[in-house]
């Protein structure tokens, strides 16, 4: 009976497995990864399952959980990813984040969302609609219309002649 059910053990313990990624290739139309899963064993072209309106590119060194249809090793399937290097730590129950491993992220915490980033954050739109009932920018400078812009006299600036004479120097408009 051994004999008989040896095989079919087999490739029921090969089923899933842990891999790391060592390679990606993203143009396609599903992202193939190149994993090394058992000791000495390089799989080429797996391919990844992402969610729909989500995606990454995983660094190497990646950590994969692998798939095998009826347990051959010729046709993987990433089905979960992560980089336990730039996983965000300490949310609490019910949050969730977007992030990568240049510290940005976007996280729905329990007191709202919060997004930062050390780079640039671009909006682009036909129009742009912010609903609130108070609206603080903390910022050295506010180009209103574009850089270089003239400076923009505020309640309580004292102008002259139509020429801002006091007030804010942070504040201009084209």
């Amino acid at each position: 009976m051994n004999r008989l059910l040896g095989p079919l053990r087999r490739r029921i313990q090969m089923m899933v497995a842990r891999a790391v990624v060592s390679g990606i290739a993203d143009a396609g139309g599903i992202q193939a990864l190149q994993i090394e899963a058992l000791e000495g064993e390089t799989l080429e072209g797996v391919e990844r399952m992402q969610d729909y309106g989500f995606t990454s590119v995983p660094h190497p060194g990646a950590e994969a959980v692998v798939v095998f249809a009826g347990g051959t090793r010729s046709h993987g399937l990433v089905v979960a990813l992560g980089d336990r290097r730039y996983r965000l730590r300490a949310l609490q129950n019910g949050e969730v984040a977007i992030y990568d491993d240049l510290e940005q992220r976007v996280h729905l915490t329990r007191d709202g969302v919060v997004i930062e980033s050390a780079l640039k954050v671009n909006v682009t739109a036909p129009q742009v609609e912010v609903s609130a009932d108070h609206v603080v920018v903390n910022s050295d400078s506010i180009d209103l219309g574009g850089a270089g812009g003239r400076r923009v006299a505020r309640i309580g600036d004292t102008v002259a002649g139509g020429v801002i004479t006091g007030g804010s120097t942070k504040v201009r408009a084209q």
